[in-house]
């Protein structure tokens, strides 16, 4: 068992030094233009609701980029390895193909919670002077209209910045993430290229993303037949309802998460990911290499 674990440790730390080899880093420094940028644009404006126009934004661009990373990175792990011939020397040793495809995996989400990590710091960084911006813009307007009064609303701008619901928002696009890991090392497990499972998890995106509003708009608009019932479950039991991870909006509005919604949340997301990885297991031990 622990040799098991060493394995598995090995294969996940190599896997994450060859994917920062591959400059797939660069996703960060695009992340920090799009915060950048737009933090210069809403200083434009005004700051009439900023700071939920730059959770949002900021959200979004995590949601975008990481979700980018996942699909990008997990598809090139199998087929780098086949194509440089590593895996064959892999898997010539006492290592099975359960602790190869565990150690990818676990590789992939350790590059996925460094890069969260770090866009989340930048995130930070850009609320929390956005926030002492507004605050002393908040404080300035309050004292010129009644500087007899307590400037209280100030206060609640800056502490409008950060927030547990970010925290929790930004946990939920990291659950989503290894949604993607997993299903796109499945599709790798078999495919023969990174660009067919690029392919095909793009679909798969886009249809975890679509599936709740087309879900709900055939249901009212077309009699909810038996058939009909079990084809749409059908296809939100194969693929998840990504847009359910997606809480930008409400955390921008203020709306806080209950603890049983986050708890609802993250079982379903680990029900996927490991439904994912185990059927990923499963193909690759049927594959001739």
């Amino acid at each position: 068992m622990n040799a098991s674990l060493g394995r598995i440790r090995a294969i996940a730390s190599t896997t994450l030094l060859e994917l920062t080899r591959l400059r797939v880093f660069y996703v960060l420094i695009l992340f920090a233009l799009v915060l950048i940028i737009s933090s210069t644009f809403l200083a434009r404006i005004s700051f009439q609701q900023e700071l939920q126009v730059t959770k949002d934004i900021s959200l979004g661009a995590i949601n975008f980029f990481l979700s980018l990373l996942a699909i990008v990175a997990t598809a090139q792990v199998l087929p780098r390895d086949m194509d440089d011939r590593v895996i064959y020397s892999v898997l010539a040793k006492p290592v099975s193909r359960f602790d190869y495809i565990i150690g990818k995996f676990l590789g992939v989400i350790a590059l996925l919670i460094i890069s969260l990590v770090a866009m989340s710091v930048l995130c930070f960084i850009v609320l929390h002077f956005r926030a002492e911006a507004a605050w002393r813009e908040a404080n300035q307007q309050m004292t010129q209209l009644a500087p007899q009064q307590p400037s209280g609303g100030g206060q609640a701008v800056r502490g409008a910045g950060l927030s547990l619901e970010l925290v929790v928002a930004l946990t939920l696009i990291l659950a989503k993430c290894i949604i993607l890991a997993a299903a796109t090392l499945c599709i790798s497990a078999f495919a023969t290229s990174s660009i067919f499972t690029i392919t095909a998890m793009a679909m798969i995106y886009i249809i975890g993303n679509l599936e709740g509003i087309v879900r709900d708009y055939w249901l009212q608009e077309h009699p909810a037949g038996w058939v009909a019932r079990v084809f749409l479950a059908f296809v939100a039991f194969v693929f998840p309802d990504l847009q359910a991870f997606d809480v930008s909006n409400l955390v921008a509005g203020g709306v806080s998460m209950t603890g049983p919604f986050l708890m609802k949340l993250l079982s379903l997301g680990a029900f996927y990911a490991l439904s994912y990885l185990l059927l990923a297991i499963a193909v690759f031990y049927q594959r001739e290499l």
